[in-house]
């Protein structure tokens, strides 16, 4: 999810590289960090007010990558909690930083080595576009969340992808393409609610005069106008009903 991406310029990518979703962030994982993107940054600014009084509270950073919202969430009083990635390259950036070793598992988001019932919010950030089986990991979810966990979820907007956005990186002046799969909003709820969830929202998000710099340091700052006409970002949140189901 780069700055061209989210500048809306479909014509910009027609020779870019598409690569497995594995493959992709194996490559971009060492400079994922680097550069600022205006889509993780719109996000962040909607979610953080959100996730507060998180003291005593378990955290589930689903797809967690470099650990950028279970590093944001400890520093915010997330006193325990879990991040989950299949990168190990990910993951190794994700280790470099103090407060999240030894808090890093990998494993696929759709069959967690995780206790049930002990998480009280979950976060799963530009993830789900990835993740073929959507039901698996909703029913983990619901498996490992307590009664009433809340459950954010975030995805490159579908409107956004339709227009020609894409989750993707340079490696040097190739652009590379990562294998996504965009979800509606009814479509993610729909599966969520089949596996113990209610939906206290959705939201789609625009970009806004706080990303208007990064666009101007990447140099695209003619693109910013068009990129804000246009939803950038879905957000689900989820309760969990009731008792998570028993493990069997």
């Amino acid at each position: 999810m780069d700055t061209e991406s989210a500048a809306g310029k479909p014509s910009a990518f027609a020779e870019a590289h598409q690569v497995s979703a594995a493959e992709g962030y194996e490559w971009w994982a060492p400079d994922y960090d680097r550069a600022p993107n205006p889509l993780l940054a719109r996000e962040e600014r909607y979610l953080s007010p959100l996730l507060t009084d998180l003291c005593h509270k378990s955290i589930l950073d689903l797809a967690c990558g470099t650990g950028r919202w279970m590093e944001r969430l400890r520093a915010k009083g997330g006193e325990s909690g879990v991040g989950i990635d299949y990168s190990g390259a990910m993951l190794r950036v994700a280790g470099e930083k103090p407060t999240l070793r030894g808090r890093l598992i990998r494993a696929g988001c759709e069959n967690l080595p995780l206790p049930g019932n002990c998480f009280d919010l979950a976060i799963c950030s530009f993830a789900v576009g990835h993740i073929h089986d959507l039901e698996s990991v909703a029913l983990e979810l619901g498996r490992v969340t307590k009664a009433g966990a809340d459950v954010f979820v975030t995805d490159l907007h579908p409107e956004a992808y339709a227009l020609g956005w894409r989750v993707g990186f340079r490696l040097g002046a190739m652009p590379v393409h990562i294998e996504t799969h965009p979800r509606t909003a009814d479509e993610i709820v729909r599966v969520f609610g089949r596996n113990g969830f209610e939906c206290e929202m959705h939201e789609r998000l625009f970009l806004g005069e706080p990303e208007k710099p990064i666009f101007e340091r990447a140099g695209k700052l003619d693109a910013f106008v068009e990129a804000c006409k246009w939803p950038a970002v879905l957000v689900c949140h989820f309760r969990r009903r009731g008792s998570p189901p028993s493990e069997n």
